[in-house]
């Protein structure tokens, strides 16, 4: 049954709190419908988002109201605003960083800017995507507690809340123009025994996205450029791995059977993430990206997963729950793409090493892992793989092209016999994908056997596979661009007897590779063009999913999208600086 208290929201309507290990999603009205814990492929606690119990609500009790709100510049804290006929509420929510793996706290502070203002607060933890109750509740020294699931529960804030086993803590506040109120929730393994002090937290919560974020001013957008930043960090754990999104089984396209999980760590989506990082300069998050994809290339050679935990374990295979999911979606966990080959993700990391090799970042872990993914390539390159879409195996032109790109990039930071090494094995791979792959009319064809366009071919040709002059640059460029793009969007693909916008959205990456592609031709002003008309698709938090129903201006699937988000950094980052020669 759908949890009475949560209804579901059009997607560009929520927002999300992370802290690198966990992510939470809240909608308009401020309840808490979705937050994993401990880590992001944990089960779910509050899992109202995709038809399960349980949620964390504080909102105000008059019904006629109306919601605002904004995150504060370069974090993932938000601030959430209610205006109703005689107040003005605002309530200020984050996850608690520095994070730790096995420890998720939840601030949320509440303040009266106007007015009066009763509200009530709803907190109804269901460990096991809503399988299970929370026990033993008790209330010592201000504090409550209780157990389940596998987690230990404490509630500082609201001594006198009432519990029922059915429903879980209620408690109704009345404050005054100028009051405020802390509550802080902690969901933790074991009992840990710290100080929920709210002051405390919220300090080195706001520190440590100082910290973190860096300044953007000199950027295209630089607004975006820094939430894009916050994104990233908020979604890169610790350990590493950066998930793809915060969420599981939100439809891409509504009762079509694509909704998946993307609380995993796809190594292409987190390549992408640091080569923005890079094109803007030297951060962590571009270290966090060398050190996790090339700890998973050492460890596994050529048979390296698509994706993983962001701990580095394999990732499950995809199995369903009893939940209705999400309107229009499904209540997957778990994901195919776990036993698949994709050749380029092999391109895309020798990429990153050769981005971090040129700020002075590439580690001796890094090195190795270079001389394990060229020999990997030179083994696999002539072998069908599932490629940028993960669709049926095939031989995909941009896989190809993807790792002509990584060769050439290796090759010229990699010295003496290890580069030329790598730059003759670049230039067999593209003497074979241009007789099998090139179109007798100049383009590339989308795979040796589909003339079809193919937006990821834009990838390969922003990277600087091809000489921006050369003939098959500027025609595929021109082809995609014909075929691809409708109301200033850009599809992934034709689909057979489907006009662009039936059989799904439009694919905000694609879109933003665009603006690069189009940079790269020398055509600035085309290239903003894209890149504001791409961005222009985020919803009132500032959040991307992968696609976007154009006539409906709806955001569909996982959300926040991760790669979008660092494509737009990258974007930002590229449309500021100087054009640059062709190579």
């Amino acid at each position: 049954m759908w949890d009475v208290p949560c209804p579901p929201r059009v997607l560009r309507d929520y927002f999300v709190l992370a802290d690198g290990e966990r992510g939470a999603v809240v909608d308009p009205e401020g309840r808490v419908v979705w937050l994993c814990a401990p880590r992001w492929h944990s089960d779910a606690v509050f899992s109202a988002l995709i038809g399960g119990s349980g949620h964390f609500a504080w909102t105000p009790v008059d019904p006629w109201h109306v919601w605002g709100g904004t995150y504060e510049e370069g974090t993932l804290i938000r601030v959430h605003r209610w205006v109703s006929a005689d107040s003005v509420v605002e309530c200020r929510d984050a996850l608690a960083m520095p994070a730790s793996p096995d420890r998720v706290v939840l601030l949320r502070r509440l303040r009266v800017v106007r007015g009066s203002a009763r509200t009530r607060m709803e907190l109804d933890p269901r460990p096991g995507f809503g399988a299970r109750a929370m026990r033993e509740p008790r209330l010592e020294g201000g504090v409550w507690t209780a157990t389940g699931g596998g987690l230990s529960m404490r509630l500082l804030g609201a001594p006198r809340a009432t519990w029922d086993p059915g429903a879980g803590l209620r408690c109704d506040f009345r404050l005054d123009s100028g009051e405020q109120h802390d509550l802080v929730l902690e969901l933790s393994t074991a009992a840990t025994g710290q100080r929920l002090a709210p002051d405390e937290l919220w300090a080195r919560t706001e520190q440590e996205w100082r910290r973190a974020v860096p300044d953007c001013s000199a950027l295209a957008a630089p607004r975006d450029a820094r939430h894009a930043y916050a994104v990233l960090r908020g979604l890169t754990s610790s350990s590493g791995g950066m998930v793809a999104a915060a969420t599981t089984s939100l439809p891409e396209r509504a009762n079509s059977g694509r909704s998946y999980d993307y609380r995993y760590a796809w190594l292409r989506d987190q390549t992408y993430a640091g080569l923005a990082v890079a094109a803007h300069g030297p951060h962590e998050l571009l270290d966090t990206a060398v050190e996790f994809i090339a700890g998973r290339i050492l460890a596994d050679g050529d048979r390296v997963r698509p994706a993983y935990t962001v701990a580095g374990e394999p990732m499950p295979q995809q199995s369903a729950l009893s939940l209705p999911g999400y309107p229009g979606g499904s209540d997957r966990i778990g994901n195919e793409a776990a036993s698949q080959f994709q050749l380029d993700t092999f391109g895309e990391a020798l990429q990153l090493f050769a981005a971090a090799a040129r700020h002075d970042r590439l580690t001796t872990d890094a090195l190795d892992a270079v001389r394990v993914a060229v020999d990997a390539v030179e083994r696999r390159w002539r072998e069908p793989d599932a490629g940028l879409w993960e669709l049926e195996e095939r031989w995909w032109t941009h896989s190809r092209l993807s790792v002509v790109c990584g060769l050439r990039r290796v090759a010229e930071v990699l010295p003496g016999a290890q580069g030329r090494r790598c730059a003759e094995i670049a230039e067999s791979v593209l003497a074979e994908t241009r007789r099998r792959c090139l179109h007798p009319d100049g383009y590339w064809r989308r795979a040796a056997d589909d003339d079809g366009p193919e937006a990821a071919l834009l990838v390969p040709l922003a990277r600087g596979c091809m000489a921006a002059n050369d003939a098959s640059t500027v025609l595929t460029h021109a082809r995609v661009e014909d075929r691809l793009a409708q109301d200033g969007y850009l599809y992934r693909f034709e689909h057979a007897g489907k006009p662009l916008g039936e059989a799904e959205g439009a694919f905000l990456l694609c879109g933003f590779h665009m603006a690069l592609a189009t940079d790269r031709l020398g055509d600035r002003v085309g290239a903003f063009r894209w890149f504001e008309r791409t961005r222009a698709a985020g919803g009132p938090p500032g959040l991307f999913a992968e696609e976007y129903e154009v006539r409906q201006r709806q955001l569909r699937g996982n959300l926040p999208q991760a790669f979008v988000h660092a494509s737009l950094l990258e974007c930002a980052a590229r449309l500021s600086a100087a054009p640059a020669p062709p190579r």
